[in-house]
């Protein structure tokens, strides 16, 4: 799958969810049901676990976003990003 593609499609769920009002933290799967649907939709995927993983690729990068850039380093080890 494109690149591109699958970036402008996180792109869209974060601002779905923004309009929302889903935290970036929620990890309650119910909830993100919706998401996973649009995805599967979107992008022609049929695999459930494969959207999730976009869903809650959505999530971190809303995490990221919102994070102070100048503190990423210092909080790169909260999303697992292993900087030093």
């Amino acid at each position: 799958m494109d690149d591109e593609k699958i970036n402008l499609e996180i792109e869209k769920i974060a601002n779905l969810m923004v309009h929302d009002d889903i935290s970036s933290d929620e990890q309650d799967v119910t909830k993100l049901e919706k998401y996973r649907d649009q995805i599967k939709l979107d992008l022609n995927i049929d695999d459930n676990e494969e959207a999730m993983k976009l869903v809650y690729e959505t999530l971190v990068y809303r995490k990221l976003k919102s994070t102070d850039s100048s503190d990423m380093l210092e909080k790169g080890t909260d999303f697992g990003a292993g900087f030093s």
